[in-house]
């Protein structure tokens, strides 16, 4: 049995801790996780729905939850070490842009907002199947410059193939022209290229 303390984390570290868990136990064993609130429950539990994992889950105390799983054998296809790229059944990449275009996820609370690309962008680095691009835009360049709080995980989607991309006429008129951290410069034509050849687009 390997135990997960994610007390504490916010969305989706929770998810990604007990993913890591599950891959160390190469084979049939037990993860329990304990979290400390109801949502990081939920999540964890549609997880474990989705891989036909066993799962329960018991509340300690008013902050503390405890999310058991019984994981079965692994199918020898999930065993087979990391991927680093979207590949379809028939052996053809499959081409995937993600296009952010702000430094904020959603509208309503620019702080809130702001964690949550943080998480978005942390969640991308924990795909089993990561993207081809990720293009940056408008005020999304100012996620690849330097004081951005998302250079780290950029720069391990770029240390594993993922081409990051920002507009360089964003980074003209927002003055960060010199400030860039991660990835390189693109134009107007090349995200166009980026979008229009992919087999799908993500925009969070």
């Amino acid at each position: 049995m390997i135990q997960v303390n994610a007390m504490g984390d916010a969305c989706p570290v929770p998810v990604v801790k007990t993913k890591n868990a599950i891959k160390e136990l190469k084979g049939p064993g037990v993860v329990e996780t304990l979290v400390d609130n109801e949502i990081a429950v939920q999540n964890l539990t549609k997880m474990a729905n989705q891989k036909g994992y066993g799962v329960k889950s018991e509340k300690l105390s008013s902050q503390e939850f405890k999310v058991t799983m019984e994981i079965g054998e692994v199918p020898a296809q999930e065993d087979s070490g990391p991927e680093t790229c979207l590949v379809r059944p028939e052996g053809g990449q499959k081409k995937v842009a993600v296009a952010i275009t702000s430094p904020y996820m959603g509208t309503g609370s620019d702080e809130l907002g702001g964690a949550l690309m943080k998480a978005f962008i942390f969640a991308l680095t924990q795909q089993d199947q990561l993207p081809s691009t990720v293009l940056f835009y408008n005020g999304g360049a100012q996620l690849t410059t330097e004081g951005s709080a998302s250079l780290d995980d950029l720069k391990s989607l770029e240390a594993q193939g993922v081409e990051i991309l920002t507009c360089g006429t964003c980074l003209n008129f927002f003055g960060l022209t010199d400030k860039l951290q991660v990835g390189g410069v693109t134009n107007m034509y090349d995200i166009v290229e980026k979008l229009s050849t992919a087999d799908l687009v993500v925009r969070p």
